[in-house]
C-alpha cells in the first residue's frame, strides 16, 4: 500500500514539474510577442502609468516579471484562471506563494480600488496582445 501511494505521489510531483516547464517556456514565447505598446488604446494608458508606479518594480516592463515577482504574460493570469476579482484581492490581501518562486506578496495597502481596475485593463490589453486570450 504504502508503494502504491509512493508511486503515485512521484508521478503527481513528476506531472507538476513538466507543467511547469511548459508554462515556463509558453511565458516566455508569449512575452517575445509584446514588443511595442506603441499602439496602446488611450483608455489604457491610465493603467499603463499606473502599473509602472504601482506594480513594475516587482512584475516588470509590460508584465514580463522580475526576479522580484512574476510575469502576468502567461496562460496562469488569463481571466478564466485568475479573474479580475484575484487581482483586486491580491492587492487588497496579499497573496501566498502558490505557482511561483518570489514568496508571498504583501498586501498594497494604499492602492484604491479604481486604480486596481485601471492596471487590470492594461494587463488584460498587454496579454491579448501576446496572444494568451
Amino acid at each position: 500500500m504504502k508503494i502504491w501511494i509512493l508511486g503515485f505521489a512521484l508521478i503527481h510531483i513528476l506531472f507538476l514539474f513538466g507543467c511547469t516547464e511548459t508554462n515556463s517556456e509558453e511565458t516566455r514565447t508569449h512575452e517575445e510577442q509584446i514588443t511595442s505598446t506603441s499602439n496602446l488604446p488611450p483608455q489604457f494608458i491610465k493603467g499603463e502609468e499606473l502599473f509602472h508606479a504601482r506594480c513594475a518594480a516587482c512584475h516588470g516592463e509590460k508584465a514580463k516579471g522580475t526576479d522580484k515577482g512574476p510575469s502576468f504574460i502567461s496562460k496562469i493570469y488569463e481571466p478564466n484562471h485568475h479573474g479580475d476579482a484575484s487581482f483586486h484581492l491580491a492587492v487588497r490581501n496579499g497573496v501566498r506563494a502558490h505557482h511561483w518562486k518570489f514568496g508571498d506578496m504583501p498586501k498594497l495597502p494604499g492602492v484604491p480600488q479604481e486604480e486596481v481596475t485601471h492596471i487590470i485593463g492594461y494587463v488584460r490589453w498587454l496579454q491579448k496582445q501576446a496572444g494568451i486570450f
